[in-house]
């Protein structure tokens, strides 16, 4: 099937079968991992030897598989239950033969994060009391137990191999900026901070060493994040620095390796560091994404690790990797349907400079130029003559675009729309400096980088139509939609905003504890200190400037970013005089039983049919026969 036939596309590539959060049982026999073969998200466990898969639910399991898995015994998988995508997680538990009970039950968003080795105690963090810290519970009890009380959230919980100790981390230092590891016993009691790294950098623990005399910790007290590994008898800590951004992942069982990731130019690669000559060795894979996978282990051996790759055009494939023989055996394979990797566009990496401010005009803040920086972008071409481009800056925003498969990029190619992706300032994978740039500048200077590679594709590739560009995102990309509509509306001919913030202050007030201190207040402070702050850069505050149709779309059940942003911004326009409808200014869509995104295929197949149906009235997406080139 072509990417551009028009018939069947949007249910092909939305149904094309996907797995989430592999991740190796204790005795490196059986992966665990979701997978939708069957059309919904359920179980699989795929066994290392033979690569047989079978499934081991039937509906048991979220259909959204946002959250991992962790084991617990080699017979027990614990997944995250929740209501409708509202990340209101409880915990359950599944054997082998498909028996599910739930086992942590409690308010707020509960997030398994370390298991005991017989199974019996989990260590958890919670937002039940309000803030998110760490608890523990013990199953033979049926006794939960609250081990941590920050102001700050506490999390990331990691349990020493005999299970007397807890590295965790959270923040008691006066720069709201800074993240410490702290190391307690298992009942709570004795918390440490290490103090690694300097003040106002940002530290966090990964693992323990096997025989739990170290931990490996990253910190990004030089910029770049860097791997480290801590001595507990000398207490002291040994630094890998690199010329890349670099992550911890796990310790090998024999204790004298460790695996990391480096990222350079939107692309992964994974490392093995030997802990005597602190050596580092990149792995044979393909120039992507290639991360080691699993949140309890990753090792299926000796020698052999289980990871994934992906590239532009590949989807991701699960592999068992050997490391001594650079050599990778396939335990589950992407699945292409009527596709081929070569109907799917690849992606042109690029660099340019922005100082901020695009030569576009401003209509709802003026700014001043900001330091000039090297932008990263990804650019799509749908190969249509001439292409209409979508601008889609990602979410988070600390988070990044990488050379991988995106599975909304490559529709919006089927419907003959380039694609520019942009990792403007405040993006990750460029260093603690680059990521500092957006704190208290939210619909600044990173949204004049989005603006300024709009101009700059624009500039360079004569196919893409000028006339026909659309800002499209999601989470803080639907921010950026929002931001971009009001603030260039020169540029744009429609914008989608999807589960996008509109109303600073109102997201302070509603969004969950750790998102309102770990998000909101370490970027922007809070609407107290910088009432004007808040208001300047809500999108809600400058709505008479949209001068092309807008989609707003969103989750009734997300709880990162609550629906009342989009009702806001749809209340706002109607004040204005903007009318809705498909024949007017600007269309609402809610989302029922949806929170913030969703995985499964059938809320796949509505939401790709929202945004084909919006598109094709408003900007036009029939695909025409491509020009030569």
């Amino acid at each position: 099937m072509s990417l551009h036939d028009t018939e069947n596309v949007l249910e092909e590539l939305a149904g094309l079968p996907s797995f989430q959060h592999p991740t190796v049982s204790p005795d490196g026999s059986t992966v665990a991992v979701y997978h939708d073969g069957s059309g919904r998200n359920e179980l699989h466990f795929i066994d290392t030897d033979t690569g047989e898969m079978r499934q081991v639910t039937d509906g048991e399991v979220p259909r959204n598989a946002r959250w991992y898995l962790k084991w617990g015994t080699d017979d027990e998988v614990f997944f995250h239950m929740d209501d409708d995508g509202n990340e209101q997680n409880d915990i359950h538990v599944v054997d082998r033969e498909g028996n599910t009970e739930p086992v942590v039950e409690q308010d707020g968003q509960n997030s398994l994060q370390a298991v005991s080795d017989d199974g019996r105690t989990l260590y958890f963090g919670s937002s039940r009391d309000g803030q998110m810290n760490v608890y523990r519970y013990d199953r033979d009890g049926d006794e939960t137990t609250k081990l941590t009380d920050y102001e700050r959230a506490a999390g990331g919980a990691t349990l020493s191999p005999d299970g007397s100790r807890v590295a965790f981390s959270t923040n008691e230092s006066d720069d709201f900026e800074n993240q410490d590891v702290y190391v307690m016993e298992s009942d709570g009691s004795n918390p440490r901070n290490l103090e690694l790294g300097d003040e106002g950098a940002e530290a966090s623990p990964t693992d323990f060493s096997p025989d739990g005399s170290s931990l490996l910790v990253s910190d990004n007290s030089t910029d770049l994040g860097r791997a480290g590994v801590y001595d507990f008898e000398t207490e002291s800590v040994e630094w890998f620095d690199s010329d890349s951004e670099e992550s911890p992942v796990a310790f090998l069982d024999d204790g004298s390796r460790f695996l990391a990731h480096r990222t350079r130019d939107a692309a992964v690669v994974p490392i093995v560091y030997d802990l005597d000559t602190g050596e580092s060795r990149e792995l044979d894979t393909d120039e992507g994404v290639a991360a080691f996978a699993g949140t309890d282990n990753t090792q299926i051996d000796d020698d052999r690790v289980i990871l994934t790759n992906t590239t532009p055009t590949t989807r991701s494939s699960l592999y068992a990797y050997d490391l001594s023989e650079d050599t990778t055996e396939t335990l589950l394979a992407a699945d292409y349907g009527p596709f081929d990797a070569d109907d799917f566009a690849d992606a042109e990496y690029f660099t340019f400079d922005s100082d901020g401010v695009p030569e576009t005009r401003q209509a709802a803040v003026e700014h001043d130029p900001s330091e000039t920086l090297e932008i990263g972008g990804l650019l799509y071409d749908s190969g249509v003559r001439p292409s209409p481009l979508i601008v889609n800056p990602h979410g988070g925003p600390r988070a990044a675009d990488y050379r991988n498969f995106d599975l909304y990029t490559q529709f919006l190619v089927s419907r003959g729309f380039s694609v520019l992706k942009v990792n403007y300032r405040g993006s990750t994978g460029r260093g603690r400096e680059f990521v500092e740039t957006l704190y208290e500048d939210w619909g600044g200077a990173e949204q004049g980088d989005i603006a300024v590679a709009t101009e700059h594709v624009l500039g360079e590739h004569d196919y893409l139509d000028a006339d026909r560009v659309v800002s499209f995102g999601g989470s803080y990309g639907g921010y950026s939609a929002y931001w971009q509509t009001v603030q260039y509306p020169d540029l744009y001919a429609a914008g989608i905003a999807w589960i996008g913030l509109t109303d600073l202050t109102e997201m302070f007030e509603t969004t969950m504890p750790h998102f309102r201190t770990e998000l909101m207040e370490k970027n922007l402070g809070t609407p107290e200190a910088n009432p004007e702050l808040y208001r300047e850069r809500s999108p809600i505050e400058h709505a008479e400037h949209l001068d092309c149709p807008l989609l707003m779309v969103h989750g009734v059940n997300d709880r990162r970013v609550p629906v009342s942003q989009a009702r806001l911004y749809r209340d706002r326009l109607e004040s204005l005089g903007y009318d809705g409808g498909e024949d007017g200014e600007f269309e609402y869509v809610e989302l029922g039983e949806e929170g913030h995104a969703s995985s499964d295929i059938d809320q796949k197949i509505r939401l790709f049919r929202i945004l084909d149906e919006f598109l094709d009235r408003r900007v036009g997406t029939t695909v025409p026969a491509s020009a030569d080139d």
